[in-house]
C-alpha cells in the first residue's frame, strides 16, 4: 500500500495538504485548551469562597470550642457559635459546587471545541486520501496484471484528453493504435493513465 504519489507534484500537493490538516486538528486541540484555561479563571471566586467558608467555620468552631470552658453559661454561648461556623462549612461547599460547576462547563466547552472542528478536517481531508491510496493500490495491481497495460491504456483513453495532448499522436490516433495492439501505444497511455494519479510505470 503506497500513501503518497511518486510523482513530485502530486506528492508535494498531499504532504502539503496532510501538513495543513495536522495543523489545523493541533490548532483547535489548542484553541480548545486556552478556552478551558480561560474558563477555569471562573472557578477563582469559588476556591476563595471556600477557602474563606473554611477559614470562618474553623475559627467559629475553635470560639465556640472556648466558650464552653466558660462556667454556667458555655452551653449557651457554644450554640450560636457553632451554628455560625456551620454555616461557614455551608459558605465554603458553596464554593466547592462553583467550583465543579465551572470545571464540568470546561469540560463540555473544550470537548466540543475539540471534536467538531476536528471531525470537520477528518471528513475533508481522509476520504479523498483513503480513495487515492485505494486507486493507486487497484492501479499499481492492475498494471502488474496480464492484460492490465491495455486496461489502463483504454482508462487514458477515456480520461482527460488534455493528459494526452503532451504526447505524439501515433498514426491514424490513439485510439486506433489501441485497437491494433500497438504496443508502444499501449505502453504510452498506461503510463499516460499512471501518471495521472501520481504514479510511475
Amino acid at each position: 500500500m503506497r500513501l503518497y504519489a511518486q510523482t513530485p507534484a502530486r506528492r508535494n500537493l498531499q504532504v502539503l495538504v496532510d501538513l495543513i490538516a495536522v495543523a489545523l486538528i493541533a490548532a483547535a486541540i489548542w484553541a480548545a485548551l486556552a478556552v478551558r484555561d480561560t474558563i477555569m479563571l471562573l472557578a477563582e471566586p469559588g476556591r476563595k469562597v471556600e477557602s474563606s467558608g473554611d477559614s470562618l467555620a474553623e475559627n467559629l468552631g475553635n470560639a465556640g470550642d472556648a466558650a464552653s470552658d466558660v462556667p454556667l453559661i458555655g452551653g449557651v454561648l457554644k450554640k450560636p457559635l457553632q451554628a455560625a461556623a456551620d454555616a461557614g462549612s455551608g459558605i465554603a461547599d458553596a464554593g466547592v459546587s462553583l467550583q465543579e460547576t465551572v470545571t464540568q462547563v470546561a469540560d463540555v466547552i473544550t470537548a466540543a471545541l475539540i471534536v467538531l472542528p476536528v471531525l470537520f478536517v477528518l471528513l475533508l481531508w481522509l476520504p479523498p486520501r483513503l480513495l487515492w491510496i485505494r486507486r493507486s493500490s487497484t492501479l499499481r495491481r492492475l498494471a502488474k496484471g496480464a492484460g492490465g497495460a491495455d486496461l489502463l491504456a483504454l482508462r487514458a483513453l477515456t480520461g482527460p484528453p488534455r493528459a494526452l495532448s503532451k504526447l505524439p499522436v501515433p498514426p491514424g490516433g490513439w485510439a486506433d493504435a489501441w485497437r491494433q495492439g500497438d504496443p508502444d501505444a499501449i505502453a504510452d497511455l498506461s503510463a499516460v493513465a499512471l501518471k495521472h494519479i501520481g504514479l510511475r510505470p
